[in-house]
């Protein structure tokens, strides 16, 4: 799938949704190893950008992002509408992210 069929709105510019196909979502758990926590928390005496827990945040995000996009393929559309991303602390350390949407077929109007 394209990935500029992916939106956050409930409408694609120049296309009309012919049919709607349900929700779609990604899913992934992560957790911080423990060279991951000890390089962090040197990283928060000295402030700023704590980029071991950035990156460790964007791989998640772009995990459940490629997943979803899978899933949607997966049911035969060609666009997400509504995108969005959830996220939530599933025990200390260890992290769930979502992300969901409508899986549509779409085509030019």
């Amino acid at each position: 799938m394209d990935q500029h069929m992916v939106t956050t709105a409930f409408t694609l510019d120049g296309y009309r949704v012919v049919r709607t196909l349900g929700i779609v979502r990604g899913i992934t758990v992560r957790s911080r190893s423990i060279v991951g926590n000890i390089g962090a928390g040197i990283q928060t005496i000295f402030g700023g950008n704590i980029t071991l827990l950035q990156e460790l945040c964007e791989k998640a995000r772009q995990e459940a992002y490629t997943l979803l996009l899978q899933h949607a393929q997966e049911m035969g559309a060609n666009a997400i509408i509504g995108m969005r991303y959830d996220a939530n602390e599933v025990m200390s350390g260890v992290t769930e992210v979502l992300a969901y949407g409508t899986a549509v077929v779409v085509e030019k109007v």
